[in-house]
């Protein structure tokens, strides 16, 4: 199958059948067993989404990766004999492995090994839906094939013609990679123009004043089931991790009447990979035109902290870290009073929401603390606004109007030759009622 061929139908893992996986996870001095095990345990997650079941799982603990095969030549033995006696057929490390290193593994293990990059653009490639969801993932796969085009030899190059020229001509390798380099053009034109798009989409609603407001979160957290909680909206929700892509925006209404956009995007993941941010980076960037972003947090996940952690390192890396955030733990109806295992999840869930003053804790499904979020997110939006003093005099009723209009009145004394007004206005209101500015 050509390499321009749509990613669409060469996945990297097959789903014609479900495969049989072996989970490699290795610690290293700055890392801990039971991190590696929470590793592994999300990463068997990502495999089952993805199509495949875990036949068991390998663990080493060195002081840094082996430069040709990850492991040693002692730990691939024995995990080529886990695969033998489990019937694998493919490996999956939970780290990223070199074009060589995966080669490497696969001379020596005689069966596909990849890596958690890999099944994350896996499972992109099953949920993308929209024509610019499938073009940035596509575009994602081929970044990571490029370095992992394997050539075929010189028995399929194409020879030369003239004096001077004989000999073995251009391989098979580097037509492939020069169709390859094309498609990855083409695909860069088109996101590029989808851009345009949105970027003008982002100035209209900037020019018709309309405030933003981002829901963020690690993946299957419950964005999009708070979306249609909040909105009304009918996205598609499935307890399966990145079921959503494509952002999905809709207008939610405020207790205090204001009507604002609240945008639902792709979900995150620990170690996402840097192809999948750069492909993503036009959509995720409708979070950094965000006035305020919503950070959903699973109350039932293992390691809250770490998620919340893995979130604000993306957000930090499209430049986002700087957005106002105010963090909703969801999903509060799954935690148990009784039990250890819900004790110790409750426990962890107040001392998130003691470590983030102004947090809320909520349950998409019942409906409990929906009305505290929605009030929590109009005073934090107010927050951004500033009250300030306007003279108006009492021949100026048209800009008295549009000043009861724009802004809400905090304040009103009635003067001799004019009104005072205390009113909070955003930074486009100051700006054109500067002229009535109390000095």
């Amino acid at each position: 199958m050509s390499p321009t061929d749509s990613a669409f139908t060469d996945t990297l893992i097959s789903r014609t059948f479900r495969e049989r996986i072996v989970l490699v996870g290795v610690t290293f001095p700055h890392a801990t067993s039971a991190a590696t095990e929470a590793g592994l345990d999300e990463l068997a997650l990502l495999v089952d989404t993805a199509g495949a079941d875990v036949a068991d799982r390998v663990v080493q603990r060195r002081d840094a990766p082996d430069p040709a095969t990850y492991l040693g030549k002692g730990k691939v033995e024995e995990l080529a004999a886990v695969c033998l006696a489990v019937d694998a057929d493919t490996v999956v490390f939970d780290d990223d492995l070199s074009p060589a290193q995966q080669r490497n593994l696969e001379k020596l293990l005689g069966r596909t090994a990849i890596d958690r990059t890999a099944v994350i653009l896996d499972i992109f490639a099953q949920n993308a839906r929209t024509p610019e969801g499938r073009a940035q993932v596509e575009l994602a796969l081929l970044r990571y094939r490029l370095p992992r085009l394997r050539g075929r030899g010189s028995q399929l190059s194409q020879q030369a013609g003239g004096i001077g020229t004989r000999g073995p001509g251009e391989t098979q390798l580097e037509v492939d990679r020069r169709r390859l380099l094309r498609r990855m053009t083409r695909l860069e034109s088109d996101l590029r123009a989808l851009d345009r798009t949105r970027r003008t989409q982002r100035k209209g609603r900037a020019r018709s004043r309309q405030r933003t407001v981002s829901l963020v979160g690690y993946t299957n957290a419950g964005k999009s089931t708070l979306l249609n909680r909040l909105c009304g909206a009918d996205v598609l929700v499935e307890n399966r991790l990145f079921s959503t892509l494509d952002p999905r925006t809709r207008q939610l209404a405020l207790p205090g009447g204001e009507t604002v956009l609240l945008t639902d995007t792709v979900g995150f993941v620990r170690k996402l990979p840097h192809q999948v941010v750069e492909a993503f980076r036009s959509t995720l960037e409708e979070v950094c035109e965000s006035e305020l972003v919503v950070h959903v947090v699973d109350a039932a996940a293992a390691d809250l902290e770490g998620q919340v952690d893995a979130v604000r390192t993306v957000l930090a890396e499209i430049g986002a870290d700087t957005i106002p955030e105010l963090l909703v733990v969801n999903k509060i109806d799954s935690l148990v009073p009784s039990g250890a295992d819900g004790g110790e999840a409750s426990a962890e869930v107040r001392r998130l929401l003691a470590a983030h003053p102004g947090s809320i804790a909520v349950s998409t499904r019942t409906g409990e603390g929906i009305d505290r979020l929605l009030e929590a997110v109009g005073d934090r939006l107010r927050v951004a606004d500033r009250v300030v003093e306007l003279v108006i005099p009492w021949a100026r009723g048209d800009v008295l109007a549009a000043v009861h209009r724009e802004g809400e009145i905090v304040g009103e004394e009635t003067g001799d030759e004019a009104t005072h007004l205390h009113v909070v206005l955003d930074d486009v209101g100051r700006a054109r009622f500067r002229e009535f500015l109390a000095s």
